[in-house]
């Protein structure tokens, strides 16, 4: 259990990453580096040592959960949050879509269940398809897809509008 007493918790999960053929798959690295580097700077024969965009991460990866719940300040609960019982984080699912699909890319959920992949998928430019065999946990999917896509129509029309305010304010002075 994830509550063990005379044991460790487990508190990992498993991705499963298939190609179609060994040859030909997309890793885009430099999509997810890690720019947390300790010696950004430093230099062998004049050159440097590191890559400036960061270093390759491990397989282990530090993300926090999505968390759920009253606290006693108020709501404790992950803003992504839905009401799904075994939700991802966004952070998760962003990374390996980086780093394993291009922008334009089909992606598939076979258990799309409270539709992280779904909504990473379409917040990178990723087309996709997902499978839930449980009605509401589809309509979880559902709703917040179409609560992502309503907001980020709305960031990009009023960030346009932002845009010009700003623009012209700058010109003023």
């Amino acid at each position: 259990g994830v509550a063990a007493r005379r044991m460790f918790s487990p508190r990992n999960e498993k991705f499963l990453w298939y190609a179609t053929s060994p040859d030909q798959y997309t890793f885009n690295l430099d999509a997810v580096r890690d720019p947390n580097v300790k010696y950004p700077n430093q230099k062998k024969n004049g050159k440097l040592r590191v890559n400036q965009n960061g270093k390759n991460p491990t397989d282990v990866w530090q993300i926090p959960k999505v968390t759920t719940g009253e606290g006693m300040t108020g709501r404790r609960a992950s803003p992504e949050r839905t009401s799904h019982p075994a939700q991802f984080p966004f952070a998760v699912i962003d990374r390996i879509i980086r780093a394993c699909s291009n922008p334009g890319d089909l992606v598939f959920d076979p258990f799309i269940g409270s539709g992280t992949t779904a909504e990473v998928a379409v917040a990178n430019g990723r087309l996709v398809v997902g499978f839930e065999i449980r009605g509401e946990y589809a309509q979880i999917a559902i709703k917040r897809l179409k609560r992502y896509l309503y907001v980020s129509e709305h960031e990009r029309s009023q960030g346009r509008l932002f845009d010009q305010i700003h623009s012209y304010s700058t010109s003023i002075l």
